[in-house]
């Protein structure tokens, strides 16, 4: 495990090396020290951001000096509290999947709403038919939460699917779009700018910030999508 600063006030714990050997094993262990961090409360640390390969631990210098670091030591104090957390080990909490059973997102893969379906067919060699039987057979996992708030990496991505993100981004995407982007696929839960391929829509709402919590999904949760009609995702949109 390396720890290394990221600012004056955030750190970078890095748990491995590479995420694509061991996709499963390390997204586990990443979210193994995460909760072992969350359950800790370290005094000064505000925010836990699980990704890839490493936790980023942003905090409060004040507080973490208020704590009974010495005067410039922050860092150092907080590298080995953190170090003390993690070798610990122990029950890690809420464990390496944020839910139990896998949630199940529906999507209309109409034309009208994959724009790009017709070009991932076209670079798989196969027909959009079976585009979207492979896409909605796989099971996926949400590696992180990122890019814009509520938006999940999906890992599993059957290598067939996987096609390059669009030469030229759009600079406007509808909220609840499905996407393929390299050997990933995603899920757009507020319109924004995106260069992903789109292959289809959910109408669920991914992100409302009222709620609690205001995202849809979280790091380790395990993910299937449903292929549904218009008409149902019409009613489901109401």
């Amino acid at each position: 495990m390396e720890i290394t600063s990221l600012g004056d006030s955030a750190l970078i714990v890095r748990v491995r090396d590479r995420f694509e050997d061991a996709p499963d094993e390390t997204l586990n262990e990443v979210l193994r020290v995460f909760h072992r961090l969350q359950n800790a409360a370290i005094p000064g640390v505000i925010e836990l951001a699980p990704a890839y390969t490493t936790v980023a631990v942003f905090f409060d210098p004040i507080g973490v000096a208020n704590a009974g670091s010495e005067p410039g030591q922050a860092f150092d104090s907080l590298t080995e509290q953190i170090r003390a957390v993690v070798a610990g080990g122990g029950d890690p909490g809420r464990g390496a999947a944020s839910r139990s059973g896998v949630i199940e997102i529906p999507v209309c893969y109409d034309l009208e709403f994959a724009l790009d379906l017709e070009d991932v067919a076209r670079h798989a060699h196969i027909s959009p038919r079976q585009v979207v039987d492979l896409h909605s057979a796989a099971e996926y996992r949400v590696a992180c939460i990122g890019f814009t708030p509520g938006f999940p990496f999906l890992t599993g991505l059957t290598k067939t699917l996987a096609t390059p993100r669009r030469a030229t981004p759009r600079k406007e995407i509808p909220a609840g779009s499905v996407g393929i982007g390299g050997a990933q696929t995603g899920i757009y839960p507020l319109r924004s700018p995106g260069g992903w391929n789109l292959i289809g829509r959910t109408p669920l709402r991914l992100f409302v910030p009222a709620r609690n919590p205001p995202v849809l999904l979280s790091a380790g949760d395990r993910v299937r999508f449903r292929a549904i009609t218009r008409a149902k995702f019409e009613s489901l949109n109401r």
